[in-house]
């Protein structure tokens, strides 16, 4: 599948670089679009972060759409507790495929024209699960959307990062993260509209491919990442693009950046080895804990089986399973948004800390309810403890385990250590994913949500031993406190 996504990039058209001096003196305004009195055509800002942010929208809804169609197929299909877990497992495991090559096939075609590509594989993967009548097309629709899954979780928050002025850069990654619950978001509610409609699952499927026609026309009239350019040294094309993004002025001096930037970080890429390096070795056992932590503590587990989860708690029908979802998917919007307010005052570690205790607690509640509850207090307790739980998780363990791994590592090993924990947490997912019915069906739910609190408290053992405050701290206090093990709070 890689090799054929190469194939197309080669086919992607490019957007041809507007000069100064090609038609000067024209001023169309076009949408978001319009030449200025020297011919360029500028795009602005917010057009792109719009347009480019549906990656994350599409990342969010086919994430999260398997939860609320997940019944419907099982009873269509007759599927077995394995079989609806490699039903959701095998996006992950496209996911992985898609992450593992995203930056080298950025690197070599562009952000643009891979983006391009991903837009096209989530209008495929979705319509080819929507039209599925037996088990096999619908796997194979999972495999493309877990491609494009994978590549886009890694390009486009790096797409807007660096087209982002550097003032709006950690506005446009927020945005980003935003994005990807509110899509989860939408496929819960898009799934309780449906749930009582006739075959509404291939619905409820064939909806994703709607914000991925939307992101593939986008994406023709939006210009290449200038870093990206520049790495070519295709500086005009570059300071076009600059051009075009910023809102008059002179771009020397950004280009002029890009380009020290770009020679620094060369000078500075370590090789894989490195990160055998005794300097490395705490940075990367922190970082790799905590994205084996974030998965095995169970989050996804809910998000992909949320309703079967509330029709094992006693909910009186799917429909009804499917709103209690939905309402989960609020909460996951709001405490995400209050993270995003709170990682640069409260700190990484205290929100960590204080996130680990509340879904360690929440778990617990669950892991007694389906112990002793009654029918009826149990639905009530389920959609209680596991909303409860997934706001925890909001606040702390989802978005700062991925701040962190883009602080704690030194900048010459970076990429690589970023890409060997990412790697574990996609492939952590997909385990838990896979087996989680499984676990449920051997050991019953109690067990297995016992057994969720109690890597919950690991996790919070393992961050108050080993995981530094990093907010407002630079590279070297951070390595000097892994150096001596040090933690401060």
């Amino acid at each position: 599948m890689v090799g054929g996504l190469a194939s197309l990039l080669a086919f992607v058209p490019v957007a041809q670089s507007t000069r100064p001096d090609d038609s000067a003196g024209q001023s169309l305004k076009a949408g978001g679009t319009f030449r200025d009195e020297r011919g360029v055509r500028r795009v602005k800002f917010h057009v792109v972060a719009a347009t480019a942010s549906l990656g994350g929208l599409l990342f969010g809804y086919d994430t999260g759409v398997i939860s609320g169609a997940l019944p419907f197929i099982r009873d269509l299909f007759q599927l077995s507790e394995a079989m609806q877990g490699f039903v959701v497992s095998i996006a992950l495991l496209g996911a992985a495929v898609g992450a593992a090559t995203a930056g080298s096939l950025a690197d070599a075609y562009g952000r643009r024209k891979v983006i391009l590509v991903v837009a096209l594989l989530f209008v495929v993967g979705a319509l080819v699960c929507a039209a599925a009548h037996e088990v096999v097309t619908l796997l194979i629709g999972r495999a493309i959307l877990g491609v494009a899954i994978g590549v886009a979780s890694m390009l486009t928050p790096l797409y807007l990062a660096e087209m982002a002025p550097a003032e709006k850069r950690g506005g446009v990654v927020s945005l980003n993260q935003m994005c990807i619950t509110l899509g989860i978001l939408l496929s819960y509610v898009v799934a309780y509209l449906l749930s009582e409609v006739d075959g509404g699952w291939r619905w409820m499927l064939a909806i994703g491919c709607l914000p991925g026609v939307v992101l593939g026309l986008g994406m023709l009239v939006l210009p290449e990442s200038p870093r990206w350019l520049a790495g070519q040294g295709r500086h005009d094309e570059a300071s076009d693009a600059l051009r075009r993004l910023r809102d008059g002025g002179d771009v020397t001096f950004e280009l002029n950046q890009l380009r020290t930037d770009l020679k620094t970080e060369h000078g500075q890429i370590a090789p894989w080895s490195a990160l055998l390096e005794p300097r490395v070795r705490i940075p990367l056992i922190v970082g790799v804990g905590l994205a084996i932590f974030q998965q095995i503590t169970g989050i996804n587990t809910v998000i992909y089986y949320a309703p079967i989860i509330f029709e094992k708690a006693g909910m009186a029908s799917t429909s009804a399973a499917i709103l209690a979802t939905a309402g989960v998917g609020v909460v996951n919007v709001v405490m995400t948004y209050v993270a995003l307010k709170l990682l640069d005052t409260a700190g990484r570690r205290k929100l960590l800390i204080v996130g680990l205790a509340g879904m360690a607690a929440m778990l617990a509640i669950l892991t007694i309810g389906f112990a002793v509850g009654t029918e009826g207090a149990l639905a009530w307790i389920a959609t209680l403890s596991v909303a409860a739980y997934v706001g925890f998780f909001a606040i702390g363990l989802g978005p700062v385990f991925w701040l962190l791994i883009s602080e704690i590592f030194p900048l010459a090993v970076r990429g690589r250590a970023m890409g060997v924990a990412t790697v574990a947490n996609w492939g952590s997912n997909l385990i838990v994913s896979q087996v989680f019915l499984m676990l449920i069906a051997g050991l019953g739910s109690a067990t297995t949500f016992g057994v969720f609190a109690v890597m919950s408290v690991g996790a919070l053992l393992f961050t108050i031993a080993l995981v530094p405050e990093t907010k407002g701290r630079t590279l070297e206090e951070i390595e000097a406190d892994f150096a001596g093990h040090a933690v401060k709070a």
